[in-house]
């Protein structure tokens, strides 16, 4: 059999210069580079070593598949080549296994003419070149070197990669901090907001605050996203903002309003919508201060919205603000028990008020909701869309 050195060599060992750009570019990379060859045939690998190592290269020797494997496992090379065709162990196999465990390691197959069909299989399979026996010297090392090149982009690529994925986690962190300062801000500003009504209207004092509480924990009875539980939140601890474009003389009226006060009184739905509506942050929350007044059967206003037509903030809401307006003291009457409030708001299920949401209220026990007031009235805690109260502990079935 014809020696595969004599496929390799020229007439002589000299190796010609280079002159072009692409050999003086990547001078530094050839010097610390390290490449396995795979050969059964001892002149062969050597012929192909000595070429590289006179390039600068860092060259190691594998007589066959198992060995080379050995040595991938014990070292890290920046190429490998490798015959294809073998007598212990194939370079396919070999190509597969370091595709497998070294998916940037580039191979370049080394093959005869007769191989052609298998050598560009190999190129499927995931070599990133192939040398055709026989082949100039020029060409093992162009090939070389474009496949170190190759091996660098795809090492710059994974750093940058790696780099831009760092700074997209801080600066989502950065963001997400930015965010909640920006919510915070937001609570402040609704905080502020509360407490201007109160002042106009000392007669409901706290009642923003006790209803959104209550509002949470149905809502997170309910099993409402956190997110949502935020806006339907905010929306119920200014559902009465409209109230602050209402006259006083109407809503510090000691007695019962006329039908035109009272038609302007039921306009503070619609002023506190167009107070929040073009807050963005407020603009989901606006529609449950729009509709808060809306009764179940359609009785409700200001549009007469019935049944799931009403957002579901509002129709919890809805439970919540009745709970507190009977358990709280007012001019006409003293407060009243929450074995009232549970009865009441059971007797207008259907009409008023949800009836699916009004099962779920009676789930949940008085106690809870009783813990609730004290807690806000004892504190005098700041409304925070943040603090979302911990799921209401429903009685075991």
């Amino acid at each position: 059999m014809a020696s595969k050195v004599a496929e390799i060599s020229g007439k002589n060992l000299a190796i010609p210069g280079f002159s072009g750009m692409a050999a003086r570019s990547g001078a530094r990379s050839r010097r610390t580079a390290h490449i396995l060859v795979v050969d059964d045939e001892a002149h062969v690998r050597s012929m192909i070593g000595a070429t590289l190592e006179h390039q600068g290269y860092e060259v190691q020797l594998a007589s066959s598949g198992s060995e080379a494997t050995e040595r991938l496992d014990r070292h890290t090379y920046d190429l490998v080549l490798t015959d294809i065709v073998m007598q212990e162990g194939s370079g396919i196999a070999l190509l597969e296994r370091i595709h497998t465990h070294h998916p940037q390691l580039p191979v370049v197959m080394v093959t005869a003419i007769h191989d052609i069909s298998v050598a560009i299989d190999s190129m499927r399979r995931g070599a990133y070149d192939y040398l055709l026996k026989p082949f100039e010297r020029d060409h093992l090392v162009a090939t070389v070197q474009r496949a170190l090149d190759h091996r660098h982009a795809l090492q710059e690529s994974k750093s940058y990669q790696q780099n831009l994925e760092q700074v997209v986690r801080a600066r989502t962190e950065m963001l997400r901090q930015a965010m909640e300062d920006l919510e915070h801000s937001y609570d402040v500003t609704l905080e502020a907001l509360g407490d201007a009504l109160d002042l106009k209207d000392s007669e409901t004092e706290g009642h923003s605050k006790r209803v959104t509480a209550y509002t949470i924990a149905l809502a997170r009875a309910m099993g409402i996203s956190p997110a949502e539980i935020k806006v339907i939140a905010r929306g119920a601890f200014l559902h009465d903002i409209g109230k602050m474009a209402i006259p006083d003389e109407i809503l510090r009226k000691p007695g019962k309003l006329s039908v035109e006060e009272e038609q302007v009184m039921r306009e503070h739905c619609s002023r506190g919508y167009q107070m929040l509506r073009k807050i963005p942050f407020l603009a989901e929350a606006a529609e449950i201060v729009f509709s808060h007044q809306e009764h179940f059967d359609g009785s409700g206003y200001p549009n007469g919205l019935r049944g799931t037509s009403i957002p579901i903030g509002a129709r919890i809401f809805a439970i919540a603000d009745a709970m507190d307006a009977i358990t709280s003291d007012r001019p006409y009457r003293k407060a009243q028990s929450y074995e009232v409030a549970r009865e009441e708001i059971l007797r207008c299920a259907g009409t008023q008020f949800d009836p699916a949401i009004v099962e779920v209220f009676l789930k949940i026990p008085n106690e809870l909701w009783q813990e609730l007031r004290n807690e806000i009235n004892s504190q005098n805690r700041q409304f925070s869309s943040f603090d979302i109260e911990p799921p209401p502990r429903l009685p075991a079935a």
